[in-house]
């Protein structure tokens, strides 16, 4: 087993004891030592020696909230995210001008609130009339169908709301090509998906993806058959990502009944939360609110569970050792979901269980009374800094002035003394963590110039990095040996050609990295 020793660098190692030094030596897959002892214990062993020529060095950078099979589909669909509607049918036409008839045609990322209206099944079939098409909002929880598609799937007017979903019709009640949430599931079910080895292939193409970006570790939140693709990398030698996997809700009972427990697995692939949806999401205005939507008085969200019955959930699966993960994006699902879990906690503490480490996804939007409760509560924020200036339009037209200083409130959690956790949502947003960077620190997108959003939660790029690392590892259970650089740890680390603490957050956003190690393992890149 070959001993290396990385030198003359600038390693930021995320260790208080020793934020900085200069060399590591590496045996293995973990750090043997670091900064003068690395220098001597390295000359002592004849190890192979790197001069990184003052290069930086981070930590492996995890995306906390990424959905790994949708990114990995992503990467081969028509991308939707145009500044107009006539642009997007444009791609779809060119797709299929080169789709054989009857195949479907799948597509991702549109925002009707960038277009100005809701796009309609009359729009596609003028473009694509003979192929089914199935196009997902960037919010994913939305999708745009045309007539065949709608055909396939047996919506018709007859068709009832399904539980917790909605589909936009027309006055004549006939379906008009656009479903929220749950109802989109409709047309999933008929269309086919890559199985077995194809979405094996695909996992691992978006594995690499998201190591030529930094990416050496994430939370995912897709379902089984992901799990089972990563179970056959693993078993082949070929997984190089660490993965934690949630559990979706409907599988609860399988994985009591199986006795899994957060944290189950080995060092590349574990068992994680499990995933509870409270809400919708804001593009297609159905996350849950205590007020309505400006310019829609009627419309309060969509709420799916109230405290009581997250509760009753949370407790099960706290009995059984499986945290949670709860999507919560409007300011009463984010109430509903912390009244849950402040039973949860009272169960934990009259059972006398160690307590889990819980956390909310996105955490969005908050009612003022609400602030601190997370910290009180000892719940992780998991959020997406580009998630802010990406929705910055819309929640000043949906949410208005009264209740932004509540919302993407980073800073504020930070301050109350919840952790944080930041990811991407990809394939909602693209998995670049350094764009995530860069909307922590400026509140503002990396594509988009524009004056800071609320300025005042703005975080350091300290601080916005320990929510790359240091609180993904801890909720992953793994903070004794991942998130840092240090001896015992992991070595995962990304070299950098720059020193972004050193440069302005305008140059972040076309950092790539210059090489990405795993487990003491040059998986991208490469030094010599």
């Amino acid at each position: 087993m070959r001993v290396k020793l990385l030198y003359n660098a600038r390693v930021y190692t995320m260790d208080e004891h020793q934020p900085r030094t200069s060399a590591l030596l590496i045996e293995g897959e973990r750090i043997l030592a670091w900064g003068e002892e690395a220098l001597e214990w390295g000359k002592e062993s004849g190890a192979m020696a790197i001069d990184l020529r003052g290069a930086t060095i981070w930590p492996g950078l995890c995306d906390a909230h990424l959905h790994l099979k949708h990114y990995a589909l992503a990467l081969h669909k028509v991308d939707c995210e145009t500044e107009s509607l006539e642009q997007c049918l444009e791609r779809i036409a060119a797709r299929a001008r080169q789709t054989p008839p009857g195949e479907w045609i799948l597509g991702h990322g549109w925002n009707q609130n960038r277009w100005g209206r809701w796009p309609t099944a009359e729009d596609l079939d003028a473009v694509a009339p003979h192929h089914p098409v199935y196009l997902t909002a960037k919010s994913l929880h939305a999708a745009w169908v045309n007539r065949l598609a709608l055909q396939q799937a047996g919506i018709t007017a007859n068709i009832p709301e399904p539980p917790d979903g909605r589909i936009l019709r027309d006055a004549h009640g006939e379906a008009r090509g656009i479903l929220l949430e749950s109802a989109m599931k409709l047309v999933e079910r008929v269309i086919p998906e890559p199985q077995g080895e194809a979405l094996v292939r695909r996992i691992e193409e978006a594995q690499d993806a998201l190591h030529r970006l930094g990416i050496t570790a994430v939370h995912d939140f897709d379902g089984p058959d992901c799990f089972q693709a990563l179970q056959t990398l693993q078993q082949r030698g070929r997984l190089t990502l660490r993965v934690v996997k949630s559990i979706p809700l409907p599988l609860l009972s399988e994985a009591l009944a199986l006795g899994l427990r957060s944290g189950f697995g080995n060092d590349f692939l574990r068992i994680g939360a499990v995933k509870i949806f409270m809400d919708g999401a804001l593009g297609p205005r159905t996350a849950a609110m205590f007020e309505p939507y400006l310019e829609e008085p009627q419309n309060h969200g969509i709420l799916n569970l109230d405290g009581e019955e997250l509760a009753e959930i949370g407790r099960r699966a706290a009995a059984g050792g499986l945290s949670l993960a709860i999507h919560a994006i409007g300011d009463r699902a984010n109430h509903e979901a912390l009244q849950g879990l402040a039973q949860v906690r009272m169960f934990e503490r009259e059972r006398r269980l160690s307590p889990l480490r819980h956390r909310i996804e996105h955490v969005q939007l908050l009612h003022p009374q609400d602030t601190r409760r997370l910290a009180e509560l000892g719940i992780v924020a998991s959020m997406q800094p580009i998630h802010a200036p990406s929705d910055r339009a819309m929640a000043e037209r949906y949410w208005g002035a009264n209740r932004l200083p509540y919302a993407y409130a980073w800073r504020t959690q930070r301050e109350a003394g919840a952790r944080l956790a930041f990811g991407s949502d990809a394939p909602v947003e693209a998995p670049n963590p350094f764009w995530g960077l860069y909307a922590a620190v400026t509140r503002r997108h990396p594509q988009f110039p524009s004056a800071p959003w609320y300025e005042s939660q703005t975080l350091s790029l300290q601080e916005a990095l320990e929510a790359y690392t240091l609180t993904p590892a801890w909720l992953a259970g793994m903070e004794d040996r991942l998130g840092k650089l240090a001896p015992g740890y992991f070595a995962d680390l990304l070299v950098l050609e720059a020193d972004p603490f050193e440069l302005a957050p305008e140059t972040w956003k076309d950092f790539r990295p210059r090489a990405v190690m795993v487990g003491g393992e040059w998986i991208a890149g490469g030094e010599s």
